[in-house]
């Protein structure tokens, strides 16, 4: 059955990491709940766990400490802990606050915040290691672009994937168009980030946005049975994966363009725009209260 190993939910008490050391070697990283409730979007707390957590395996050169011993970590899976929702994306109401006070510093800063969190997922972690994502519910805007900046993306047959920021209007600000265009192309990124359409899991399984679709409630068992017919042939498949992202790879330097650009635009929008980020962030407090 093999070792699991928690990090301790002190400091990072809103991500929860744990290590299944068999032949495998999974490391399962999931968004946790907090004493705020559970992370249903990308606070700035949130965000500094998962880079933290991050930047630790990393130094560590892709290894974990289980039983006294560094392991090598094959897998790398994230999650959440809410039942239906992966992630519903940006802190809407840290950005509105920045806009109100015309604070674009504090937009740079959360926005490159999110760039590095998925940098390193989609070019760092990944370089010994397959990522996966696992959707169990909504995966909306920079929950979307997080899940495809894995490797391999499961999604339970009920979860919804969109980009809804052209509502208020504003585009993904951390790789949703250099992720997605490497998986759709460019054009057809574009519009799907320009119509705000929500995308079932299977119809995106269709476009070859999702690889995996599963029963409402069997996610874990489907990754772990996606795992198991990955690593017969482990490390072919990865070499093949590191060529697929040499072919197609993620710029930091566009990342940082695009975070400037969004900025810029979020610091002016206009009233309009702002109202319906209003009502959105009203959406958003009810689903965490709830």
């Amino acid at each position: 059955m093999g070792v699991l190993e928690y990090i301790s939910p002190s400091p990072l008490t809103h991500v929860c990491a744990s290590f299944k050391a068999t032949q495998n070697n999974v490391l399962w990283i999931t968004m946790a709940e907090s004493s705020a409730g559970r992370s249903q979007y990308f606070s700035p707390d949130l965000l500094r766990d998962l880079c933290t957590l991050y930047k630790s395996v990393e130094s560590a050169g892709g290894n974990w400490i289980s039983n006294g011993v560094r392991q090598p970590i094959h897998y790398l899976v994230v999650k959440s802990a809410h039942p239906e929702y992966f992630s519903l994306g940006g802190d809407l109401s840290h950005f509105r606050e920045c806009i109100r006070q015309r604070n674009k510093k504090g937009l740079l800063d959360y926005s490159m915040l999110c760039a590095d969190m998925i940098y390193d997922l989609a070019t760092r972690l990944n370089r010994d290691a397959t990522t996966i994502a696992l959707i169990q519910g909504r995966a909306l805007g920079g929950g979307f672009e997080s899940a495809l900046a894995a490797d391999f993306i499961i999604a339970e047959e009920h979860s919804e994937f969109g980009f809804p920021e052209i509502l208020f209007g504003l585009f993904p600000c951390t790789g949703g168009m250099s992720l997605l265009a490497r998986r759709i192309g460019v054009h057809a990124a574009e519009r799907m980030m320009t119509n705000g359409k929500m995308y079932a899991a299977t119809e995106l399984k269709s476009m070859g946005v999702v690889d995996e679709i599963c029963a409402r409630g069997e996610g874990e068992v489907a990754v772990e049975k996606f795992i198991a017919e990955h690593s017969r042939h482990r490390i072919a498949r990865l070499m093949l994966q590191r060529s697929r992202h040499r072919l197609a790879a993620l710029s930091y330097e566009e990342l940082r363009i695009v975070v400037e650009e969004w900025a810029e635009t979020a610091v002016n929008l206009s009233a309009p725009h702002l109202r319906v980020m209003d009502m959105l962030i009203d959406m958003q407090r009810a689903r965490v209260a709830g």
